[in-house]
């Protein structure tokens, strides 16, 4: 993994996302070089100036769009708005959710992601899925000809971790590369991610069976998409929200764990053991603000339900698990956990990333389209498996 921040892996891994989802070397360059100077001290404070850093750098991107688009040059005009947006993303995510600033600015996310899917004329549509009194945001992606006569096509759900957002993941290439497979995605904010949590409340539950029914409720109403056909794919803590999902929702009919969370439960336990009330700037205050938890105490009795520990057993559709055999955050031994207890899957495969591949480390942000095309394949041949049983 790309580290230029000697000892401060969350920075690092803040680095690799932003280059795995549209960020560009040189200009990730401008944002990092001026804060490998700072002096030692205090968390909060270098926090801050990373958010001040990768903020410069979206805000001149913007300014050149508005350029662009004086000069009607569209698509490049786009392309800026979304590494404005992907960087933004990058500073608000590393804040404390307390931090006033960081409000603004995901909202500059959301308008510079928007921008460029409108300007970039991107395959992708914005879409509301109720759930409760609410609704939950996501992005759908439709391959070329859907709904022009030629029949519905398969839909894979895809759902985000603890501190991913939908427009990170439409930034993978995912759901393009399953839409050149004839294969549409919904990508969604889910509970305790995303535009869910920041804009409308939406905290995490151990449930996620519940989330997954009311995206495949919405795709019954697109009549593009095979509701028979849905698939769920999930990375980082969705490695258990989506087996979790596919456990209990009849309706899913295969699955991907992008990162085996097999017992997230357990590593936060061992987290607070190991690595005390601080294992990086704020992270105990955003699990309980993820979790909708009041303090830390109310969290870590919340935490032991967090496990796919009796419930993988459930599943009985082909699944896959991936996972990085240097990830640095969910023990390779999770991977194996999963598939071990997946004895009523028709079709159980375990992938475990070397060296010699890359996509070592967490949900493969070392070397991400590697880890991207395996599962994309590993998706179109299942749906092409379950359709000839079908016929």
């Amino acid at each position: 993994m790309f580290e230029p921040f000697p000892d401060k892996y969350v920075w690092n891994l803040s680095v690799g996302i932003a280059l795995a989802v549209g960020g560009q070397i040189g200009e990730v360059d401008v944002a990092c070089r001026p804060l490998r100077a700072l002096p030692e001290g205090n968390e909060d404070e270098a926090t801050q100036a990373f958010f001040r850093s990768w903020c410069a750098v979206a805000d001149n991107l913007v300014e050149l769009a508005q350029e662009d688009e004086k000069h009607r040059r569209r698509r490049s005009a786009g392309q800026k708005y979304h590494r404005a947006a992907v960087y933004y993303q990058t500073a608000e995510r590393m804040q404390a959710h307390g931090y006033e600033p960081r409000k603004a600015v995901y909202r500059k996310t959301l308008d510079c992601f928007a921008r460029y899917i409108e300007l970039t004329d991107q395959p992708a549509e914005r879409v509301e899925i109720p759930y409760g009194d609410t609704g939950l945001p996501g992005i759908l992606t439709l391959p070329e000809g859907a709904g022009d006569g030629t029949g519905p096509v398969p839909c894979v759900l895809f759902f985000n971790g603890l501190d991913s957002t939908k427009e990170q993941i439409y930034g993978t290439g995912t759901p393009d590369e399953l839409r050149r497979r004839d294969i549409a995605t919904l990508v969604v904010d889910t509970p305790g991610a995303g535009e869910a949590l920041r804009l409308r409340g939406l905290t995490a539950t151990p449930d996620t069976e519940r989330w997954a029914a009311a995206c495949i409720d919405y795709l019954g109403t697109r009549p593009e998409v095979d509701e028979d056909m849905v698939g769920m794919l999930a990375w980082s803590l969705g490695g258990y929200y989506g087996p979790r999902a596919t456990a209990f929702e009849p309706r899913i009919r295969f699955g991907v764990a992008w990162g085996s969370n097999y017992d997230w439960g357990e590593v936060q336990l061992q987290r607070l053991k190991n690595e005390g009330a601080r294992p990086v700037p704020h992270y105990w205050e955003h699990v309980q603000w993820v979790w909708g938890c009041q303090d830390l105490d109310e969290f870590l009795a919340l935490a032991p339900r967090i496990t796919l520990r009796g419930v993988a057993d459930r599943i009985t559709v082909p699944f896959l698990v991936v996972h990085g055999s240097n990830d640095r955050q969910i023990p390779v031994h999770y991977a194996h956990d999963l598939y071990n207890d997946l004895v009523n899957s028709p079709r159980r495969e375990l992938k475990i990333f070397t060296e010699h591949e890359g996509g070592v480390e967490h949900c493969s942000v070392d070397n991400l389209p590697v880890v991207r095309d395996y599962i994309c394949d590993w998706i179109g041949e299942t749906v092409a498996g379950l359709a000839a049983t079908r016929s």
